[in-house]
């Protein structure tokens, strides 16, 4: 297949790029300056220039492929609700270019995204938040919306997706620990994060590109459950500061933003993503990869 990948140059998309061509597929990456062309080119793949801004481009490069993977969000978390409102119109348009085929549309979401009893775990078939409650779910909602126009729309949820240069929202504990000479975590630190190795997660969209169902959901989840206590102490031995618990309280002042996350239990479950796909992870663990990794940097 030829397969419009936007995000091609960031650290799942260049993943899942060169899996992609790993596996026969051709690649035609959005990149919007001349050194990530560059990079995508040196890979093998074939460059669109454009931005997630310029509707009109995105449309150009989704009508010249066989399918498409959207992966490009800012994370920019100051301006995050309107990042995620930004996320429904790219979708809208890429779905609007695959209007009236059976051209695949594959999503990114996050496992947060679907709702749980406290304590659960997240699962694929599950109710979906409201972006009322999470801004990020605007983009499972505009999947389904190009899904009620008769679009191949499938959504791929992620955890924390790592290796051991950048780990998901831990990359940004890393960095406050490092910055206030304390790995904190809140309470007991039991709550509860997915996660899955790099390398497994480009895998998936592969084989999500190739054999998803319409309107399907996927859960690109190896380890269903690592509690915050465990990160935080392993962050704190490899920059070699103390792990200490904080109240819930105090997670905004010493967090910033990522205290809206730091307390959160949001395991899931990819059992049925396993079975359907046929996908078996088989990567490092996030606490290996952190064990790992070079604090030095």
């Amino acid at each position: 297949m030829r397969v419009f990948v936007t995000g091609a140059t960031g650290f799942v998309g260049s993943a899942v790029v060169k899996e992609l061509i790993g596996a026969g597929h051709q690649v035609l990456g959005l990149a919007r300056s001349e050194d990530k062309a560059a990079g995508l080119a040196g890979v093998g793949a074939e460059v669109h220039r454009g931005s997630l801004e310029d509707f009109d481009s995105l449309r150009v490069g989704a009508n010249n492929s066989d399918g498409v993977i959207h992966l490009a969000f800012n994370h920019d978390f100051s301006t995050f609700a309107a990042n995620c409102e930004d996320d429904r119109r790219v979708i809208a348009a890429l779905g609007s270019a695959l209007a009236g085929s059976d051209r695949p549309l594959i999503v990114t979401s996050g496992t947060a995204m679907a709702s749980t009893v406290p304590g659960e775990l997240a699962r694929e078939d599950g109710a979906v938040v409201s972006s009322k409650v999470i801004p990020r779910a605007a983009s499972e909602e505009a999947a389904a919306a190009v899904a009620e126009e008769g679009g191949n729309v499938s959504v791929v949820r992620l955890p924390q997706v790592h290796d051991t240069v950048r780990q998901g929202l831990v990359t940004y504990a890393i960095a406050v620990a490092r910055e206030k000479g304390v790995s904190a975590y809140i309470g007991e630190g039991r709550n509860r994060w997915s996660a899955a190795h790099i390398l497994d997660v480009a895998r998936l969209y592969r084989l999500v590109l190739e054999k998803a169902e319409p309107g399907a959901k996927y859960h690109a989840v190896a380890e269903e459950g690592v509690t915050q206590r465990e990160i935080a102490e392993v962050i704190g031995g490899g920059l070699k500061v103390p792990a200490r618990s904080i109240p819930l309280s105090e997670a905004g002042a010493h967090f910033g933003w990522l205290g809206l996350f730091a307390g959160h239990d949001m395991p899931a479950s990819s059992e049925q993503t396993r079975r359907t796909l046929g996908w078996q992870p088989a990567g490092p663990g996030l606490i290996a990869d952190l064990e790992t990794m070079d604090y030095a940097v």
